[in-house]
């Protein structure tokens, strides 16, 4: 017995000197592209304060209807609930790949019945307890259990980037039914004002003041507005219920709070981010990158193909198992004698591939090939990261500078309107320049409104785009 475990320990010593660095741990070696948010954009980030991506959905969104509506999708949703039962099936695997450490042990009791040439049947039973216990060696067991870990990893970041799509998704939901409602807070506001003009200019035909002429396009121009606060109203609806079925309950109504007017804009929770520079500091781009979990998981992506690949190539060193039986039988030899006594087993055996059709060297080079393509795809994923970063960076920009422009011209269309209705009271003006102000002004007010949104939209994408949502 104490020969053979010296040969085996000198078998072990000898292929473990020449399997050297099966058991090295991963360490990323891809650099990320380092102006990944585009470099005109870098020079302006400033690296003080905290940023958006590290603050909780909870303190980026604080409108309380918004909220009660995020905890409900994140609660009721079919795909973060699958989400987590994968994170769930992960641990399993990963508590397998940590037991496949220790020995196995089974319980297989047997017993036979004999007769021969008519005799009388004899009985030999055998009451067994048998361990086999797999030598980690050369790193095999290991690398998959760090595999697995790097697989759980994966598992536990795709429920966070669910979480950060849903979170976007109700969000982007909920400031489209603001701007609905503005929408038609404004097309209210005109249906009523543009029915004080119609009424005027009726009376100014009646009175022969003014042509029927001038009442039809005015009328027009009403009906026009009443189509489109039916329009207005389809959409809320149409809105809601998306919103209810991503909550995962019946079509009703979505509580909400009243999107503020512009004079009133820069209050309003989204909104404010968006106009206000200290909201937008995003970090040194290498750092705020990690915190999105597409690229964590790109990276234990990458972990798991290295560890993969290390089993793969352990694979070509021979494993090592030990095996033990011992028991009680009333089987000795040829004999069979009772009461049974007890019996002891130990067998240790070395297995090294010498052909097996391939199928080993096949196996490594296909994992050599999967983590360069992973490799690849990281960088890949950064690139695309960055370009969202850029891209919302960008829309906040644009909306920001916008936002003036759509303010002011609302109040001087707003001015221009009143002042041309007056005259045309006192007939000093004709139908068509008060038509023209009016349409003028509903267009206006209605682009503002939409600029509005569109900045509310903008900063969400900044936040989600810079790893935001995820807590």
């Amino acid at each position: 017995m104490k020969r053979l475990s010296n040969i085996f320990i000198a078998a072990a010593v000898g292929f473990m000197l020449t399997g050297c660095g099966l058991y090295d741990k991963y360490e990323q070696k891809v650099e990320a592209p380092a102006d990944a948010f585009g470099k005109t954009l870098i020079s302006d980030v400033s690296t003080e304060g905290e940023s958006l991506a590290q603050m909780s959905w909870r303190e980026f969104f604080t409108d309380p209807n918004l909220q009660q509506l995020i905890e409900q999708v994140l609660e009721n949703n079919a795909d973060l609930n699958s989400a987590r039962i994968a994170v769930e099936k992960s641990e399993a695997s990963l508590k397998m790949a940590k037991l496949a450490y220790l020995p196995s042990l089974y319980f297989a009791p047997q017993v036979t019945l004999a007769s021969f040439d008519k005799s009388a049947f004899s009985k030999t039973y055998t009451l067994p307890l048998q361990l086999s216990w797999d030598v980690d060696v050369f790193g095999s067991i290991t690398n998959k259990k760090r595999a697995a870990k790097a697989v759980l990893l994966q598992a536990q970041l795709s429920e966070e980037a669910i979480r950060s799509n849903l979170v976007s998704a109700v969000a982007q939901q909920y400031f489209y039914l603001l701007l609905l409602d503005r929408q038609m807070d404004i097309l209210t506001q005109t249906d009523s004002l543009w029915n004080a003009s119609l009424d005027t200019q009726k009376s100014l035909y009646e009175n022969g003041k003014a042509y029927s002429t001038a009442v039809n396009q005015l009328e027009s121009s009403y009906l026009s507005v009443k189509t489109q606060l039916v329009d207005v109203r389809r959409s809320i609806k149409a809105t809601e219920n998306a919103l209810c079925k991503l909550l995962g309950i019946t079509p009703q109504h979505i509580a909400r709070s009243h999107w503020l007017a512009a004079s009133e804009y820069h209050t309003s929770s989204a909104n404010q981010r968006m106009f206000d520079n200290r909201y937008l500091r995003i970090g040194v781009p290498a750092q705020m990158l990690e915190q999105r979990p597409d690229i964590r998981m790109a990276n234990a992506a990458m972990e798991e193909a290295f560890y993969n690949t290390q089993a793969a190539r352990a694979a070509f060193f021979p494993s090592i198992t030990l095996t033990a039986q011992g028991g009680w039988t009333n089987s000795a030899g040829g004999m069979v004698i009772d009461p049974a006594k007890v019996f002891l087993n130990l067998v240790g055996s070395l297995t090294q591939p010498i052909f097996a059709q391939g199928k080993i060297k096949a196996n490594y080079k296909i994992n050599q090939l999967t983590e360069e393509n992973l490799q690849k795809k990281y960088v890949q994923t950064v690139i695309d990261a960055g370009n969202q970063v850029n891209e919302a960076m960008a829309d906040c920009e644009a909306a920001r500078e916008k936002h003036a422009f759509y303010h002011r011209q609302v109040e001087v269309l707003h001015e221009a309107y009143t002042g041309t209705h007056e005259l045309m009271d006192n007939g000093k003006a004709s139908y068509l320049e008060v038509l023209t102000a009016q349409e003028n002004l509903l267009s206006a007010q209605l682009s503002e409104a939409s600029n509005m949104y569109k900045g509310a939209q903008a900063i969400i994408a900044l936040y989600i785009a810079l790893g935001g949502g995820t807590k």
